[in-house]
């Protein structure tokens, strides 16, 4: 079929943008911690079946230690801390703006590429991250008072801190998936399948998070979180589905299918997507200013990808 591969990497783009919006509803009622936790947990079953109807295998027996170190590292890198930060800015500053910040991902990957990796950084990388940093400046340089989200979506708040705090969990989220993705490039050499690499990484994350929440005596407390928000706990299933496992899925089968600059400028288009998303799902007003910043930071992540 031709295009697959390209349309695979759209809906990998749509599916992450979908996710986020779920994600959102679920951490305002139980917090982003526990939707970390729950999402990793219910992960790692939806891709252990997966992992068991591709490769006959639950779990990837015949990785090595030093593949379960790299990956395991990586796993908690950004699915623990990454994510974690990035689920708390959901809830500060709302999805589009959140997603947008992980767009300083790949800056920040191709730049830990270059520093631990040794990779090159073309001319081309390098207006590449000059103008994605420059795109992203313009939109959280608007004037957020001006927003018209009211206090029941919350989608842009007013508070300055909250939104500087916001933006850095949005950092830390990039920052996270960053050095995820450089530890995941060492677990991965030799042509390890990437499936049961993402289960490592899943694997080691889950638990670590979840031997954390048994340490602060909050295993008790998340059940009843968990039970006393049902369609909190259904739209973490959701979003686990979405992402972690039908995006990350279409996003292999777009790599299979189509080149690596391609599937990758096409499967960052998240902050394009969450524009009316967020106009529609939260009301939220899309400035000129947001919406010309946006696009000049893909821009640059297209040219980065070049």
């Amino acid at each position: 079929m031709p295009l697959v591969g390209e349309l695979a990497a759209l809906a990998t783009s749509l599916c992450f943008s979908l996710s986020s919006i779920v994600f959102t509803f679920s951490g305002r009622e139980l917090g982003s911690i526990l939707v970390n936790r729950t999402r990793l947990l219910i992960a790692i079953l939806l891709v252990m079946l997966l992992h068991l109807l591709l490769y006959g295998q639950l779990l990837p027996i015949n990785a090595g230690n030093e593949r379960w170190f790299w990956l395991g590292l990586s796993g908690f890198v950004g699915l623990a801390l990454g994510d974690g930060f990035l689920f708390q800015a959901f809830i500060l500053i709302g999805p589009r703006l959140s997603m947008l910040m992980m767009a300083l991902a790949p800056v920040l990957g191709a730049i830990m590429a270059w520093i631990f990796l040794g990779e090159n950084l073309s001319l081309t990388a390098i207006v590449g991250i000059i103008v994605t940093v420059g795109g992203i400046l313009i939109v959280v340089a608007e004037r957020r008072e001006d927003s018209s989200a009211n206090a029941e979506t919350k989608a842009i708040p007013t508070n300055r801190r909250r939104y500087v705090i916001g933006l850095l969990c949005g950092l830390g989220g990039g920052l996270g998936q960053a050095g995820g993705l450089i530890l995941s490039k060492l677990g991965l050499v030799g042509g390890f399948p990437a499936l049961s690499g993402n289960l490592i990484r899943l694997i080691v994350a889950g638990v670590i998070i979840w031997i954390l929440a048994i340490a602060n005596r909050q295993l008790i407390s998340s059940y009843r979180d968990l039970k006393a928000h049902p369609r909190a706990l259904l739209f973490v299933t959701g979003g686990t589905i979405l992402g972690p496992v039908l995006g990350v899925w279409l996003s292999l089968v777009a790599v299979q299918n189509a080149d690596v600059g391609i599937v990758s400028t096409l499967s960052s288009l998240m902050p394009i997507f969450l524009i009316p998303i967020s106009y529609f799902v939260y009301g939220e007003r899309i400035t000129r200013q947001a919406v010309f910043g946006t696009v000049v930071a893909i821009v640059g992540m297209i040219l980065l990808f070049v």
